[in-house]
């Protein structure tokens, strides 16, 4: 297939990826919480995703990562999934909704925008312009909605999304072994991370997790890790860093309509105008990638 054809359908799968299997991946942490200490799953589920991708990827002989791309996947992982994905984790056992902890991701682009300055980066008024709508989106999604979350996690999730935020842009300025390896050293060094906070903080198995828990923790080391961390990191090297965080407007709405196929919820009007708004402001952050984007970028 000719490289101009392959790599749209590449960004397809990419973006499909973030919007739609990390959207179920809020629902499947609260589920999983139940029956695992939330930093023990959480490592566990990086710490296999991630030894997983590594040996595949040195099987396809892929070579081993330098000392210098340990260090900086370490740091990468330690921002976006251990402070990241592991803050939201820590969210959701103290009592943040689901359904709240997709909300908070709307403030990972504003995130992006302003560490990106840092490194020179200048965003076009179109990007702007989404950003603006996505968080009308958002707010429009949360109308009439009676959500409760605690003090302690609403800091949590909302440091856990400036933490993935300075990650993402770190990231593409630091010396990361090529492809998916990248990913399975971030995941790897990550994963120890948090099972190692889960020994220190006393957290202990007091009974088997069940086949749900282990269902669930199948789901997030395949789907949630493997496939759409890798996406993640795949775009975040081959569209701008608006575009490549734009599922945080589009996580929240995912999450709503699997409460409506799974849980027999309703949808209101504010919140299909809500979905309307933010896939029209997917579209408005996407247009300078489009734009810009050139078949020679693919890898």
């Amino acid at each position: 297939m000719p490289a101009s054809r392959r790599f749209p359908l590449v960004l397809i799968g990419a973006f499909f990826a973030l919007y739609v299997i990390w959207g179920s991946t809020y629902l499947a942490i609260r589920i999983g919480i139940e029956t695992w200490p939330p930093l023990l799953m959480a490592g566990l589920r990086f710490t296999i995703a991630g030894a997983i991708l590594f040996a595949f990827m040195r099987l396809r002989g892929a070579p081993m990562p330098t000392w210098k791309q340990w260090k900086a996947s370490a740091m990468v992982g330690g921002l976006l999934l251990a402070c990241g994905n592991g803050g939201v984790t820590l969210a959701e056992h103290n009592g943040v909704a689901s359904g709240v902890a997709a909300l908070a991701v709307a403030v990972v682009p504003l995130f992006t925008l302003l560490f990106g300055l840092i490194w020179g980066h200048r965003n076009t008024r179109l990007e702007w312009a989404g950003i603006v709508l996505g968080l009308i989106g958002i707010c429009l999604l949360n109308l009439g909605s009676n959500l409760q979350s605690s003090p302690l996690g609403a800091v949590l999730v909302v440091s856990a999304a400036a933490a993935w935020s300075f990650g993402s842009v770190w990231s593409r300025y630091l010396p990361l072994p090529p492809g998916a390896m990248a990913s399975g050293c971030e995941m790897l060094t990550a994963g120890a991370m948090m099972l190692v906070g889960s020994y220190l903080s006393g957290e202990r198995m007091t009974q088997s997790p069940g086949l749900s828990g282990w269902l669930v923790m199948a789901y997030l080391v395949v789907f949630g890790s493997i496939v759409a961390f890798s996406a993640y990191m795949y775009l975040l090297k081959n569209v701008r860093p608006a575009a490549a965080t734009s599922y945080a407007y589009v996580n929240p709405a995912v999450a709503v309509l699997l409460g409506v196929v799974f849980a027999g919820e309703r949808i209101g009007a504010a919140e299909m105008a809500a979905m309307a708004v933010i896939i029209s402001a997917v579209v408005l952050i996407g247009l300078p990638q489009w734009r810009k984007q050139s078949p020679v970028q693919a890898g």
